[in-house]
């Protein structure tokens, strides 16, 4: 990618995690942005560095594991991700080159509930016991997008919960499940032997 190109794609995840209404790939990866106001910033030459640094998917790869993994979206700025991006961006890939294993050990804080339906239950407006988990950094937010891709819950907790906490999060799940690319028949089997035995 050239400089101004590692720009777009940068505007085009942060408007990806940031704003419902824009798709990734609905729009094909384009915003609107001119050469000519990428030479106006002054934080241009972080982008030129990454340029020279890294391949287009690791680019892309990079910032969507700086976004996915933020608490704010919204405030994720170039200089901040030339500064600890690559920690973030490295603790993500090791993550997820054992994807499955993760996803297995972390099943383990389900099976020590004795119903997966109680473990995942929103009631009187409260986060289900899953929510809190994940809150408190027991299971990841890989293992919840590949339980929604199973179970599709993220639409029932739309209409349970109201709060922004889980609206923030719905967000997250929904703009990270299309980059998490999984064989689901695979994930409901390592489910079924991990939770039921």
């Amino acid at each position: 990618m050239t400089p101004f190109e590692t720009f777009v794609c940068f505007l085009c995840l942060k408007q990806h995690f940031t704003k419902p209404s824009y798709d990734i790939f609905k729009y094909n990866w384009k915003t609107k942005a001119s050469v000519s106001s990428y030479n106006k910033r002054k934080d241009r030459f972080f982008f030129e560095r990454l340029s020279r640094k890294m391949d287009d998917d690791e680019i892309k790869r990079f910032f969507i594991s700086n976004f996915a993994y933020t608490e704010n979206p919204k405030g994720v700025y170039i200089p901040d991700l030339m500064r600890d991006g690559d920690e973030v961006y490295d603790r993500w890939k090791r993550y997820n080159q054992s994807l499955s294993y993760n996803f297995k050990l972390e099943l383990e804080v389900f099976v020590s509930h004795t119903n997966l339906n109680e473990f995942m239950r929103c009631e009187n407006f409260q986060h289900s016991m899953m929510l809190l988990k994940y809150l408190q950094k027991s299971i990841s937010l890989e293992t919840l997008v590949i339980i929604d891709k199973i179970f599709n819950y993220v639409k029932i907790y739309d209409k349970q919960l109201e709060d922004p906490v889980w609206e923030n999060l719905s967000l997250k799940i929904k703009k990270y499940s299309p980059f998490l690319q999984i064989n689901i028949q695979k994930y409901i089997k390592l489910m079924k032997e991990t939770i039921c035995g």
